[in-house]
């Protein structure tokens, strides 16, 4: 399907399905000029009429309801990985005609139904794993592009495994082949495993605990991924960042084997790319941000054939190596903490200042 306008308007009209993590959708396409809210699809309950409301958009309840001048949905309902209907959602779209970006985690055989419809209904389809977009990734991924990579190693939460294999194969260049060992026998929140993405060497840390009522929260971190080789090692302390340089320490000797301990003057490790912000800029421009670039990639997907096929088996790989991943470490441990304290900065700067 060719991109259609609406009058003399170029932007590419967007529904949104979801209006619960959808809501990082709806800011993202509102504060991008390329797009225009053309409604919001979801069940009818109250919260979704007053975000209709407030957006001046209408609310559809079905994709039957859709006008045909919408150019693009973004589907941020469960696919069935998460026992919700939002593949059935996105073939609806594509035998349409309209385009389909849909949040992750999808099945495999899931896109592969919605890469059908999607040529069914000339239409481009793409999964969108959100992290890789994020500002403080991307500048990860673009300083590691200057080593010589010989390992890494990576911790997540099981909720976020999906994205950080799509991050570990932009790291080494490609996906395949991919290997996960045996898990590691332990104690502590998180299981350990050795594996291979892309022949890259990683060691892999797993949080696979959910709170089954509450599965947003009490993760001990998003993702933190350690790389490097002879040069020394780069790290993304935080999904959100700083990312963080380490150059190997290495001293020469002198004429009688003894190391030279003057050393360079430059620092054991740099800050690069932007200082870490808060939560709320997390939720009011990072995700955003990174919605908005997947929604551009998307764009040149619709435009060319040949990035509709490589997206479409980049998402295939990325969802079959995460079901390899699951299916080594299983089903996730059921917990239900208390919600966590925070620690005030200024006790942990006091304790820190004491030393």
């Amino acid at each position: 399907m060719s991109e259609r306008t609406n009058g003399h308007d170029d932007r590419l009209r967007v529904v949104v399905a979801g209006t619960a993590f959808g809501r990082i959708y709806l800011d993202a396409v509102l504060s991008d000029p390329a797009f225009s809210l053309a409604g919001i699809l979801a069940r009818g309950g109250d919260f979704s009429r007053e975000c209709a409301a407030r957006h001046d958009v209408p609310l559809f309840t079905s994709v039957d309801e859709v006008p045909g001048d919408v150019h693009l949905a973004c589907v941020v309902v469960s696919s069935g990985a998460l026992g919700g209907p939002g593949s059935m959602l996105a073939q609806d779209f594509l035998r349409r005609g309209i385009h389909v970006l849909q949040e992750h985690p999808v099945h495999a055989e899931e896109i592969a139904d919605c890469l059908r419809a999607a040529r069914a209904g000339g239409a481009a389809y793409a999964v969108n794993t959100l992290y890789p977009r994020l500002r403080p990734v991307r500048q990860f991924l673009a300083a590691a592009r200057a080593l010589r990579l010989e390992f890494a190693d990576a911790a997540c939460n099981s909720q976020v495994a999906y994205p950080l294999l799509d991050i570990l194969g932009r790291l080494a260049g490609t996906l395949r082949p991919w290997r996960f060992g045996d898990v590691a026998k332990g104690s502590g929140p998180f299981q350990s495993l050795h594996a291979e993405i892309g022949g890259l060497p990683v060691t892999l840390r797993v949080q696979n605990q959910v709170h089954p009522d509450d599965p947003d929260n009490h993760s001990h971190l998003l993702h933190r991924i350690t790389t490097g080789g002879e040069a020394g090692v780069l790290a993304l302390a935080d999904t959100h960042g700083p990312v963080l340089w380490s150059p190997r320490l290495h001293a020469p000797r002198d004429r009688t084997g003894r190391l030279i301990m003057t050393g360079s003057a430059m620092p054991s490790t740099v800050m690069l790319g932007d200082p870490p912000g808060t939560h709320r800029d997390v939720f009011a421009t990072l995700w955003p941000d990174a919605v908005a670039r997947s929604l551009h990639s998307l764009r040149r997907d619709i435009a060319d054939p040949a990035r509709r096929a490589r997206s479409g088996q980049w998402a295939l790989g990325v969802s079959l190596a995460w079901r390899d991943l699951t299916s080594r470490i299983g089903l996730p441990e059921l917990i239900d903490p208390p919600e966590p304290q925070a620690i005030p900065i200024e006790e942990l700067t006091t304790k820190v200042g004491e030393v």
